[in-house]
């Protein structure tokens, strides 16, 4: 199983609604390469209008738990990765693991970036 990982708390609502369609498309194009694919940011970003909090010190125990389960994991490359608390914990917790990690570019990406050349890449 492959968990997707990407930065999703953002004070502005777009934003939040941007990472989740991004979210939404890595996993839809790795379930069609055959995988069987957990997206924290897809499962859990329309539990938000039912009252959930979008902070990761809430969902931290939740994401982690599922990460535990998977098989390797893909880091949807979306602006603010790097900085995001969440990405960063589960990249610490695979490797800590021994799980591979893997770098993707965002769907739809056009521009030479770092991300291009990442995608692909396990660390």
């Amino acid at each position: 199983m492959i968990y997707v990982c990407s930065p999703y708390t953002h004070p502005d609502p777009a934003v939040r609604e941007q990472r989740f369609h991004a979210a939404c498309a890595m996993t839809a194009r790795l379930m069609l390469e055959g995988h069987v694919v957990y997206s924290p940011i897809v499962h859990s970003h329309p539990l938000v209008a039912h009252g959930l909090p979008i902070n990761w010190s809430f969902w931290q125990y939740f994401d982690l738990r599922h990460l535990e389960f998977s098989d390797e994991v893909v880091v949807l490359m979306l602006d603010g990765w790097e900085q995001s608390a969440g990405v960063r914990a589960e990249i610490e917790k695979a490797t800590e693991l021994g799980k591979p990690v893997w770098y993707r570019a965002p769907l739809g990406a056009t521009t030479p970036t770092s991300a291009h050349v990442a995608t692909e890449t396990a660390t």
